[in-house]
Order: structure tokens, then sequence, then C-alpha cells
């Protein structure tokens, strides 16, 4: 089984503004137990023992986001036996974004690209990472991107998606995977059918895959039974061929263990599903 989203980070190696900001109350909430290395053994130990065998790990805001690749490929190859794709960081509207991606290319364990388009609703209107969506470069970088055979992970919100559909319909040779479900913020009965409906826009284009991660980012007090709509909607947009599972750890460890949230989504997922979702989706995506 693969994980298909979650994070490293040594913090001698590589540094990490965002995480290592001291006061500083996120989207996601206090990331203070989260301030400290967190490394490949005790990532595999937490996902071994869940049955995960490989996984995919994702850029996570380094000040040097090069750094951070090389370094994600040096993990990778000190542990063979344990395989690891990697999707880096990169400002698809840069002026050097092919020497940029030449760069990358040059590791073996890349395999895609994200550049987050939007987090949650106040990070979102202070950052201004939704003009991303209004600059011809983007759509450019994103073309050029999957010509490379690179995949593009999106990060946005609910409110979003229309949008977002329109720039990317026309990238259809990028596959493209979404990240945390679309971030479903607003967990009401209102909030997930609009978020449903806005998902809708995105389930329609044949190259976007979407990823059951990060779901207790906005619902920290998270249940199986509060879950169960999202990952329902999910499964029958997208259906079994285009969803894959991540842990978004260390991030969701703040709320929960690996084994609750695994047994969760496990529960939620019709088993004759299982292979496609934990395994075959991402490993085709990836690997």
């Amino acid at each position: 089984m693969i994980d298909a989203h979650h994070h490293l980070w040594d913090l001698n190696a590589v540094h990490y503004p965002w995480l290592m900001a001291q006061g500083v109350e996120r989207f996601f909430g206090d990331p203070s137990p989260i301030q400290r290395d967190y490394l490949i053994n005790e990532f595999r130990a937490e996902a071994s023992a869940c049955g995960i065998t490989g996984s995919v790990h994702i850029q996570v805001g380094a000040e040097d986001p090069l750094a951070e690749a090389k370094w994600v490929q040096s993990v990778a190859d000190a542990t063979p036996d344990w395989p690891m794709a990697q999707v880096v960081f990169c400002d698809l509207t840069a002026p050097d974004l092919s020497t940029q991606l030449d760069e990358y290319q040059r590791l073996s364990t890349v395999k895609g690209v994200r550049q987050i388009i939007g987090r949650a609703p106040g990070e979102d209107a202070v950052t201004g990472t939704n003009d991303l969506l209004d600059n011809p470069l983007f759509l450019k970088g994103l073309n050029e991107a999957g010509d490379r055979g690179l995949s593009f992970d999106l990060q946005l919100i609910p409110e979003l998606m229309e949008k977002t559909a329109t720039v990317i319909a026309q990238a259809p040779n990028t596959p493209v995977a979404l990240c945390h479900a679309g971030s479903p913020h607003d967990r009401t009965e209102a909030g997930l059918a609009n978020w449903a409906r806005s998902l809708q826009h995105l389930s329609d284009l044949p190259h976007v895959t979407c990823k059951l991660s990060g779901l207790g980012m906005f619902e920290h007090n998270w249940t199986q039974e509060s879950l169960a709509p999202i990952v329902e909607d999910v499964i029958g947009q997208f259906g079994p061929d285009r969803v894959m599972f991540g842990s978004n750890f260390p991030v969701d460890k703040l709320y929960s263990d690996y084994q609750k949230m695994f047994e969760t989504q496990r529960a939620l997922i019709p088993s004759d599903h299982y292979d496609q979702v934990f395994n075959s989706v991402a490993r085709a995506f990836y690997f």
C-alpha cells in the first residue's frame, strides 16, 4: 500500500520558515507540537504498522525548495527498501521555470510539482496566492510540467474550484492530484453541500485524481461519522480509479495517530475499492 501524501523534515538540514515561526496560529491550528524533526524512521514505523510499504513526499514550504528536494532524494537513496517518490515546489510563473525543472529532474524521485493556490480563506486573503489563476504564465507552466512527464499537486479551497477547473482544463496532458479532497473547510451541512457541488467542476475533468488526505486540518475532533459524507462524495464523484489515500502526516498527527486515521478511512471505503485507493492509483500516478 502507498501513502500518497506525507511530509518529512530535518530541521538541521532544511529551514522551514512557516514551521519554526513562534506564536503563529495556522489554518490547521497550533504547529508547536510538530516543531521538531520528523524523519523517515518515525514515519515509516507509523505507516508500516498499517501495512503501508511506500510513499509520496510532498514539498512543505522550505526556504530553499531545491535543498529540500535534494535532501528528500538523499533520504530515498539511503532507504532503498522504502520506495518514495516526491513532489517538489516550483513557481510555474517563474521566468527561469525551464532551468528549475531541469535541475529538479536530475533527481530520480521527482515525479511532480506543487504550487499552492489556496490553503484557507483567511490565509489566502493575506498571501494573495489565488492570483495565480489570473496569470497566463501559470497555465503555460502547467503545460510545460505535463510535457516533461510531471504531474501537478493542486491545493485549494472549494471557493476556487470552478475557476481553477477552467484553467486546468486547458492542460489536459498534465495529470493533476487534488490534495486534501479540496479542503472542505466548512463542515456544516450547507458547507459540505457547497463543497460537493464545487467539487464536480474538478471531478468532471478526466485528468484529475483526488486524494483523501488532510481531513483533520479543518475538523480536529473528527469522527468516522463526520468524515463519511466527504469520503462518500469523493468516491462517488471520482470513482475508485481516481482516488488515493494520503495521511498528511505529521500535520494530521496533531489530532490523530496514524492507525486511527488509516482505519477510519478504510472503514469508509468499500472493500472492493481497497486496492485502487490504497495502492494502484497512487502507484500508477507517481511511480
